[in-house]
């Protein structure tokens, strides 16, 4: 059985990240992951969460429906993402992870300060397949790597001015094909023992709690403070990844 403050705070962090799945639809399970890593070792922590990001992906069906992703985008997205999720499989034995880290950190402040130099408002782009297979690729690489596929993945689809449930429930499904596809991988490189799927199944409840008060705040939001809310969280995601990565060499 896990002690009472590792379930404390593995309870937190499933919470905030189904929470930021509600809002936004995913891809910022980064900002829960550093409290996981408070009571675990980072593969740990990525075993425990890999079945959970499942549990996620099966609630927020409910409110992110078919009608509410864009399957141009969907059909570009996860393919490019499942060839990253195997070389990021790849990488994790042969480079550096925190050099990967802070490459995306690096691109994805640029991304975010040019989107608020330019004013801060949405405004609708073409899209682009080429665009879509190297941001695919690099967020499959970065979802294994840190469980942080969200920056890559965002930075093509938000200048594409999509609705804003568009927006989150084309992100929800396309992080639905990726988790289900790294869950296996995480799975063999954590090896979670009993102690560790107990503490995942008593972390459950937290999943649809975290969900519906996220959607919650996402029916709250307008069309610009949603964009807002979205480049403001790469700017946190981004800093995160840029610390993690830059720590690691000090």
């Amino acid at each position: 059985m896990p002690d009472l403050a590792t379930l404390a705070v593995a309870a937190l962090g499933v919470f905030l990240i189904a929470f930021m799945r509600g809002a936004f639809g995913g891809g910022f399970a980064i900002i829960g992951i550093p409290l996981l890593s408070l009571v675990l070792d980072p593969i740990s922590a990525g075993a425990v969460l890999a079945p959970m990001f499942i549990a996620m992906d099966v609630v927020a069906l409910r409110y992110w429906t078919p009608g509410t992703w864009s399957m141009p985008d969907v059909v570009r997205l996860v393919p490019a993402s499942l060839v990253g999720i195997a070389l990021g499989f790849l990488l994790m034995r042969a480079l550096d992870p925190r050099l990967i880290a802070i490459a995306i950190a690096l691109v994805t402040l640029l991304f975010a300060a040019h989107w608020f130099a330019g004013g801060g408002t949405p405004q609708a782009r073409p899209r682009s397949t080429a665009k879509a297979l190297v941001w695919g690729t690099a967020g499959g690489v970065t979802t294994m790597v840190a469980h942080s596929g969200g920056p890559p993945i965002a930075m093509y689809l938000l200048p594409l001015g999509l609705p804003k449930a568009v927006y989150a429930g084309t992100t929800s499904i396309v992080f639905t094909a990726i988790n289900l596809a790294k869950t296996g991988p995480w799975l063999a490189l954590g090896r979670p023992d009993r102690a560790m799927w107990v503490l995942m199944a008593l972390s459950l409840p937290m999943v649809p709690l975290g969900i519906h008060a996220g959607w919650l705040l996402h029916e709250r939001l307008d069309q610009r403070r949603m964009y807002r809310a979205c480049y403001g969280l790469l700017v946190v995601t981004a800093a995160k990844l840029l610390g993690d990565g830059v720590r690691g060499f000090l």
